[in-house]
């Protein structure tokens, strides 16, 4: 993995190594891809400020994620269907976070179980959760993960509905993949890929087969978010999920100052800033955009994380910058995933934690601590610091 300098050059390889329906589950937006191209443009329309002749030895990345210590600030997010990246994929890149001592969030739709994550590793990791209609399977889950001793809950706010993914229609996506000619012929050209989902523990969503009646059955992700995510999931929702969880919780999809607002009244841990990397609203802003608006508003009162669009050590600068205290990584590690497993998960959290540290040294910054707006060549000059 040593070869693959950047992200991209992972993205390439993923594409090279998984049939293209996941490939393309992974990598596209909703409907047109306005918000999912945006959220890229925008990161790099933002300047950095080159410093030079600064004393910049012995830099340090560290700082504390929800009061955890953390050698950067960065998590990796929950991506459903990760085991159909790289067979037991969440496995894999829960080993590769540990090791580099961030943390991994578990989705409600991984393939591997929370029970399976949990067995497989020596740490706890988070755990993303749905609101679904069956409020019994809801309660069911949440008390799974306790008793998996998840160290935080991140409930994802922003999909009470699906928001259509075209790639997904166009292949007929289904886990395990329909026998069709040209899925054949694909998988044909993918023997290590087939090799290792061959060998892998699941082969369909872990955390709902056997807990669901009926779930046996349904293998088409759109089916089953169709039927089962609830268009009345509401802010009362969140004080039920807090009320049964004894732990952290980080709300995931704020991307309006109003919703950040409510967001600290319901006693949360800290919110993520996110579109959920442009696969719901299409035409909404881009997280990057949204980011000092809802800090401004409420930055002192909760701990704001970012989401959506990161592909660069920069790209976490940038973040950081505009008053995030974390950011969560998704198709980033998504794509070291596909290229090669557990290594090439590692590899692509090494490659944004070498490019941060990089960054920091060419903008005059020894600490996490010292990056605020001052680090921006387009941002008011005043030094504007994120809330401690």
């Amino acid at each position: 993995m040593k070869s693959f300098p950047s992200i991209e050059d992972l993205r390439q390889r993923a594409r090279r190594n998984v049939p293209k329906m996941f490939f393309d589950y992974a990598e596209s937006g909703s409907y047109n891809q306005e918000t999912l191209r945006a959220n890229r443009a925008d990161f790099e329309k933002i300047k950095l400020r080159q410093r030079v002749l600064v004393n910049v030895d012995r830099r340090d990345t560290s700082t504390a994620i929800l009061g955890e210590q953390a050698p950067m600030p960065l998590a990796l997010g929950p991506i459903g269907l990760g085991g159909m990246m790289h067979g037991d994929g969440e496995i894999h890149a829960c080993r590769a976070a540990q090791a580099a001592g961030i943390p991994y969030t578990l989705s409600t739709m991984s393939i591997n179980s929370i029970e399976d994550v949990a067995g497989a590793v020596d740490k706890p990791f988070w755990f993303q959760l749905y609101v679904m209609r069956d409020r019994g399977f809801v309660r069911e889950l949440i008390q799974r993960a306790a008793a998996a001793k998840c160290s935080a809950l991140m409930l994802t706010a922003d999909l009470q509905v699906l928001g259509q993914r075209h790639a997904d229609v166009r292949n007929g996506l289904t886990v395990p993949p329909e026998i069709k000619i040209k899925n054949v012929i694909d998988i044909a050209t993918k023997p290590a890929w087939a090799l290792s989902i061959l060998k892998s523990k699941r082969k369909t969503f872990g955390n709902l087969s056997g807990h669901v009646k009926g779930m046996e059955n349904i293998n088409s992700l759109a089916q089953w978010t169709a039927s089962q995510f609830d268009p009345t999931l509401s802010w009362k929702d969140v004080e039920w999920v807090k009320n049964l969880w004894p732990g952290k919780l980080i709300l995931k999809g704020i991307l309006d100052v109003d919703d950040a607002k409510i967001a600290v009244t319901t006693g949360a841990d800290a919110i993520s800033v996110s579109n959920h990397g442009g696969r719901q609203l299409d035409g909404a802003p881009s997280a990057i955009a949204a980011l000092p608006r809802v800090v401004d508003a409420v930055g002192s009162e909760i701990e704001v994380m970012f989401d959506s669009g990161i592909r660069t050590g920069a790209d976490i600068m940038r973040a950081l910058a505009l008053g995030a205290r974390s950011c969560i990584v998704g198709r980033s590690y998504i794509y070291g995933l596909g290229a090669g497993g557990q290594a090439g998960v590692a590899r692509a959290i090494e490659i944004l934690g070498k490019e941060l540290d990089v960054t920091m040294a060419l903008c005059g910054v020894k600490s996490i601590a010292d990056i605020n707006r001052d680090v921006l060549a387009d941002f008011p000059s005043e030094t504007q610091r994120r809330p401690q």
